[in-house]
């Protein structure tokens, strides 16, 4: 039944125009769901006899607001079918879940990725502000003190910039 769903899964990677590849270990396919606000969500899929497991990185360990961060996760928990976030060790955080294997189907694997975009993707921004502020503006600072690229940081520019900050990039 493993061999089946992984067929099941790779097929439908495929047929979406996902970029996959096999895993490190048995069973494994990560996957790379493109983004908006995060440019890529790595997804690594483990299919064993039993379960399939799903797990994406979101943000590493915020270097501030932990409360806040992890409240706003706690909320986000609520409104996620099959998924929930996580933190390790380290304090980095993930979109985990667990489905039985008998329950996966192309419309649940559909869904279960979409959650996992979804959940990555929508609040990057928002959590990128609430456990990361300080090093953006210091980051915002050294740029424009040096006359660095700003593009990476223009979504954020109305929280970052100061008077005599340089106009926005021309697109």
């Amino acid at each position: 039944m493993a061999a089946a769903l992984v067929d099941l899964i790779t097929g439908f990677l495929t047929e979406s125009a996902i970029e996959w590849e096999p895993g490190a270990r048995d069973g494994e396919i990560v996957a790379s769901l493109p983004g908006e606000k995060k440019l890529k969500t790595v997804v690594s899929l483990v299919v064993d006899e039993v379960a399939l497991s799903v797990s994406a990185f979101v943000i590493r360990n915020p270097d501030e607001n932990h409360a806040e961060v992890y409240r706003f996760l706690l909320r986000r928990n609520l409104r996620l079918p099959g998924i929930a976030y996580a933190v390790d060790a380290t304090g980095d955080v993930y979109l985990t879940g667990r489905v039985p294997v008998a329950a996966v189907d192309v419309a649940l694997l559909d869904q279960l990725l979409g959650v996992v975009l979804a959940g990555a993707d929508e609040p990057f921004n928002e959590l990128l502000v609430l456990g990361f502020l300080t090093s953006m503006r210091k980051e915002w600072q050294w740029r424009v003190e040096r006359g660095e690229p700003l593009h990476n940081l223009e979504a954020f520019r109305s929280i970052l910039e100061r008077p005599g900050d340089p106009p926005r990039a021309v697109r």
